[in-house]
């Protein structure tokens, strides 16, 4: 399993990565693999609020559907509007193109509360 070591995750494996004054988010490697062959994705729409640990979205495969969580709270700058057509860039490109939305982040501080690169490969050990 891929790992972004320049990204943080909830034990619900999304990640959030820090790019300039946005934080992009997104499923993890282990996530989409889990799922298989990703067919539909639903996100919010640009200036709609997320909610640290609240549901945001929800990712389609053929084995079935999986909410996705908030890693961070903020407001929605963007999307990768590039799902629509290509919803399986997530399977070949989790923490590249397959990403799921920029924010803009309410409260810095929650970004100490997610799990660090190591800590996230030490839960996937155990859920192996």
């Amino acid at each position: 399993m891929k790992i972004d070591s320049n990204a943080r995750y909830l034990e619900t494996h999304e990640w959030a990565r820090k790019e300039g004054d946005v934080f992009v988010l997104g499923i993890s490697d282990y996530a989409q693999s889990t799922l298989s062959d990703i067919v539909y994705v639903e996100l919010p729409e640009v200036g709609d609020t997320v909610t640290k640990g609240e549901q945001f979205g929800v990712v389609e495969s053929v084995k079935a559907a999986a909410d996705v969580y908030a890693p961070l709270s903020g407001e929605v700058v963007a999307i990768n509007t590039e799902l629509e057509n290509a919803p399986e860039l997530i399977n070949s490109e989790a923490f590249e193109g397959g990403w799921l939305l920029k924010i803009s982040v309410a409260d810095l501080e929650e970004w100490e509360t997610l799990l660090t690169p190591e800590a996230y490969a030490e839960l996937l050990e155990k859920e192996a």
